[in-house]
């Protein structure tokens, strides 16, 4: 087993996030929330020790995974706005969400939100969305911002930092009932031949 005191910050988050964007089949054109406490990661409670430098390296592991595979990613702020989501105005605009105005600081917004927001070509705050997937970086819930229905998602590494991860990805509503189908079945060719 693998002594995470070892692996950077940037590694853990690159390594949770790479392993969801697989079971998930995170792509283009599909959205990743991140909800994240520094205070957490550091090993303090939620809202008492935001540290910037700590975005940055969670950041660096999220750009990376992000490069990869092609989805976007937005960033929950906390509770002092209302968990508005930093993204770029492109995504904002392409999902015609609801603009809310406001600049994260890590005091207003958490030290994620405001890193994030800084790193952005044309930054932005949306009132909601609903994501394909997600992830929890120390119990910050962004369960509000993900799609129905959300299955939970557990990842090898089960922490960043001191901070507890959680995550989950959704799938489609199966709508029905005992006669639904889910799945095409697969024809036997060989038998239409003459």
């Amino acid at each position: 087993m693998t002594d995470i005191s070892k692996i950077s910050l940037s590694e853990q988050t690159a390594s949770i996030v790479r392993e969801l964007a697989e079971a998930a089949v995170l792509g283009p054109g599909k959205v990743l929330v991140i909800g994240a406490s520094t205070s957490e990661v550091a090993g303090r409670r939620i809202g008492t020790g935001g540290a910037l430098e700590t975005a940055q390296q969670l950041l660096q592991g999220i750009a990376e995974v992000q490069a990869e595979f092609g989805f976007a990613v937005v960033y929950q702020c906390c509770e002092h706005l209302n968990r508005a989501l930093v993204m770029e105005r492109e995504l904002l605009e392409r999902l015609r969400l609801t603009e809310v105005a406001a600049v994260p600081i890590p005091g207003a917004g958490g030290s994620m939100a405001s890193a994030a927001y800084r790193s952005m070509t044309d930054p932005c705050l949306a009132e909601s969305i609903e994501a394909h997937a997600g992830v929890d970086i120390g119990e910050t819930l962004i369960g509000m911002h993900l799609r129905r229905v959300a299955v939970p998602f557990r990842p090898s590494g089960r922490y960043i930092g001191e901070a507890r991860v959680t995550a989950a990805y959704t799938r489609p509503k199966l709508i029905g009932g005992e006669r639904a189908v889910y799945q095409l079945e697969q024809k036997d060719d060989s038998a239409l031949c003459d």
